[in-house]
């Protein structure tokens, strides 16, 4: 995943290697000006962060702005950021978790009432985590869709971020006919990698030209949503942009504050 930000004054990519089960992700960022690689980072925990804060610029900007009850469908490390992304961005007093794993939902649970100060519950049915919910994260792994679209309340922002992949497909055709904006971070990229919108556009079910990008609605191209009563839908697939910018920050910070360890190149 490569990228280069004009702007910043920098550009870089992400790699990862896996190794008997384990991935390790590494970001390299390099110097426009002068082409200098300025630091190598280890970056699953940048990755889970940057994936968090997508999440939280689609809420400010489509999601209801008294949203206050969050459903969360997934329970791992990426759900963590989710949750805590939400609660930076809207004025959250409860979560609601469910993932098929009883030990998994409950742990997250107990973790995230602690560190967020709220009330998070784990749930035994995903029904119970969609009914009602203002902001809805739907972060698994699963290759067929894991809650109905009916149970969706009107004003739902869905948030799903399961899986760059053709064969992940969290949604069903229910939810996609019911929302009323979806949005992706990058089209060309949802074309070929993302399975919930792949298979409904292939049979009509969902018009690409009818799809936004997220930059389009934080720019005020398009509003985020126009009604309180909207369904509106965000699905993120990630990007090699966000590992830069987020690598910068970080590099900067780092050397800002003498941390990491300097090299001779």
């Amino acid at each position: 995943m490569d990228a280069s930000v004009d702007a910043s004054g920098v550009y870089g990519f992400k790699t990862y290697t896996i190794v008997s089960g384990t991935v390790r992700y590494f970001v390299y960022l390099f110097s426009s000006e002068t082409g200098e690689l300025l630091a190598v980072l280890q970056a699953k925990r940048l990755g889970q962060v940057r994936t968090g804060a997508a999440t939280a610029v689609s809420t400010m900007y489509m999601a209801r702005e008294d949203a206050s009850v969050v459903g969360v469908l997934g329970s791992g490390y990426q759900a963590r950021t989710q949750l805590e992304a939400v609660c930076r961005v809207r004025p959250i007093t409860q979560g609601r978790v469910y993932s098929p794993t009883v030990t998994n939902r409950e742990v997250f649970a107990a973790e995230m009432s602690d560190l967020l100060d709220i009330p998070v519950t784990a749930v035994d049915d995903p029904e119970r985590a969609v009914h009602g919910a203002d902001v809805l994260t739907v972060i698994t792994d699963s290759a067929t869709p894991v809650f109905a679209g009916e149970w969706l309340a009107p004003g739902t922002h869905v948030v799903a971020v399961g899986g760059a992949s053709p064969f992940v497909r969290e949604l069903d055709e229910t939810t996609l006919r019911r929302a009323d904006l979806i949005a992706v971070d990058d089209l060309a990229q949802a074309r070929i990698e993302s399975g919930e919108l792949m298979a409904p556009a292939s049979t009509g079910v969902i018009l690409w030209g009818r799809l936004r990008e997220l930059w389009q609605i934080v720019g005020g191209e398009v509003p985020g949503r126009t009604g309180a009563g909207d369904i509106t839908l965000f699905k993120s697939l990630g990007m090699a942009l966000w590992d830069v910018v987020a690598a910068k920050a970080v590099y900067e910070k780092a050397v800002a504050g003498g941390v990491g360890t300097a090299l001779d190149w």
